[in-house]
């Protein structure tokens, strides 16, 4: 059978009834709204009718950086049918960073939110961008108005399993950010894996309250839901007590771990609250043990944490239940990413890519039909990231042990050198994290004129306690090698974080780096 594009497969998946609820969200205005399965069909044909006309060359990028809404995911949804390439931006982007990303992109559509037009506009053009809509979180905007004027039915563009669906550029936590090309074949092979791993089965209906210019809500999500034909509760924005009021007519939920610490303030969060809920999935960042323990013992569940990112999509789970690939393992371990998914192979490798024992730390490289063609234009950043052997260069450090798990240790670039030792920072927050008083930490290196570098930590206060950096240093000394302790430690009232909350480790640095200077 010929490959037929991501979003005929997706659509495959409706259920027969397309009168039935597909979404249902709150309007700006606070009215409830519900799309109907027939509704995500008819408008996704109407926008793809819409991109058809402009006769875009072939393999155009349509570049979005708008509010959430469902709209907002039917424009993903028309891209693909369309068979464009879909190139989400993040909200918080501004002027410098949108001109880079079309200047490196090139998209022949941008589509902004209705506030931004008369920047962004400018910038599209200069660019060289033809066509430039609007698009608001309450159903306004010229792409909405041009696009009522185009038929409700629309033939899928054929595309190949290797054809190109969607841009995702990198955080670029170092230097520029890159353009990671993930295709039809990518996207749609994972999704299947996950339905299956996961457990979907008919009647699951999903929590959607994580932004769309990232993996985990624009991928993992919907496409779990939309291939389990799956209702979703849809939200703008992340409110646990919106969450809470959801969870008993809901099964899923998808969170990063700070959504899980914010529900878990909720007094609300009990056994009962959770009590229909089959599966909560974190990714995106370490959940904490503490946090992992505190959600089992407050709601009766245990988090499925897993790990992807953004040129693999997922790549490891924990178990959703006891299956023969692990030994029957069932288990879902704190501090674990669990075991590979099924088609993925992961291998643990040190800097000269030797295969490493069980439960040596090394370079994470893994491959499977989930991993990306390459980063857009940069052949040789390409070919550097790829081993000769075909194995991608995740750029994470971790280790498997003997019953098969993964634990992440941290980033290489986050590899601090002191004194010619390795030092993890996340082993070191680790037991930074187990001290009194302590709610999170973050350890960085930076420069230092005797060991080349040095840690430095950073602390969160529990809500009324008072840590102090030099007892926490103390008491790492009865526990640690005294490499391993940082020289200074810092008491802050938060530390910086990207939309998918990730501690960008890259601006402590820079905060720091002068401190031994």
């Amino acid at each position: 059978m010929t490959f037929q594009n991501l979003f005929t497969a997706l659509r495959a998946a409706f259920p027969s009834d397309l009168d039935q609820t597909a979404v249902e969200t709150t309007a700006p205005d606070g009215q409830t709204l519900r799309y109907s399965w027939r509704d995500l069909e008819h408008a996704s044909a109407r926008i793809a009718n819409l991109l058809a006309s402009l006769q875009l060359p072939e393999g155009s990028r349509v570049a979005v950086q708008v509010e959430k809404s469902v709209e907002a995911m039917v424009l993903y949804l028309a891209t693909l049918r369309a068979g464009y390439v879909f190139l989400p931006l993040n909200t918080a982007y501004q002027s410098g960073e949108i001109e880079y990303f079309v200047g490196n992109a090139e998209p022949a559509v941008v589509v902004c939110t209705p506030g931004n037009f008369g920047w962004v506009s400018k910038i599209a053009f200069t660019a060289g961008t033809q066509h430039v809509f609007t698009l608001g979180d309450d159903r306004t905007g010229s792409l909405l108005e041009r696009a009522a004027h185009h038929a409700a039915e629309h033939v899928p563009a054929v595309r190949g399993a290797d054809d190109l669906a969607a841009i995702l550029y990198t955080s670029g936590t170092t230097g520029r950010s890159k353009g990671a090309m993930l295709t039809h074949g990518n996207l749609l092979s994972n999704a299947r894996v996950l339905q299956d791993y996961w457990g979907f089965e008919p009647g699951d209906v999903l929590i959607h309250a994580l932004p769309i210019f990232h993996v985990h809500g624009l991928f993992v999500a919907i496409h779990a839901a939309l291939l389990n034909g799956s209702k979703m509760i849809w939200m703008a924005k992340f409110d646990p007590k919106a969450v809470l009021a959801a969870m008993p007519r809901a099964t899923v939920f998808m969170g990063v771990p700070t959504l899980y610490v914010r529900l878990l303030a909720e007094p609300g969060l009990t056994k009962e609250a959770a009590k229909n809920m089959r599966l909560f999935i974190a990714g995106s960042a370490p959940l904490l043990i503490e946090t992992f323990t505190a959600w089992q013992q407050r709601t009766g569940h245990t988090i499925l944490e897993r790990y992807g990112m953004s040129e693999t999509i997922m790549l490891t789970s924990n178990p959703y239940s006891a299956d023969a690939r692990h030994g029957g393992q069932s288990e879902r371990r704190g501090s674990t990413v669990g075991f590979p998914l099924p088609g993925v192979g992961l291998r643990v490798v040190d800097d000269a890519n030797r295969a490493l024992p069980v439960g040596e730390i090394g370079n994470i490289q893994v491959q499977g039909p989930n991993v990306f063609k390459g980063y857009w234009r940069m052949p040789e950043k390409t070919a550097e990231e790829f081993t000769a052997d075909g194995w991608f260069k995740t750029g994470d450090v971790g280790q498997v042990d003997e019953r098969g798990y993964v634990s992440i240790v941290g980033r290489s670039k986050d590899l601090i050198i002191s004194g010619g030792y390795n030092v993890y920072p996340a082993e070191i927050e680790s037991a930074i994290n187990e001290l009194p008083g302590v709610a999170e930490s973050a350890v960085v290196g930076v420069p230092h004129p005797d060991f080349g570098e040095v840690g430095v930590a950073v602390v969160i206060a529990r809500p009324g306690a008072q840590p102090e950096g030099e007892a926490i240093l103390a008491a790492l000394k009865a526990q640690l090698a005294n490499f391993k302790i940082p020289k200074r430690c810092f008491v802050a009232t938060e530390l910086p974080r990207n939309a998918m909350g990730k501690v960008q480790k890259n601006l402590l640095r820079a905060q720091y780096e002068k401190l031994f200077a």
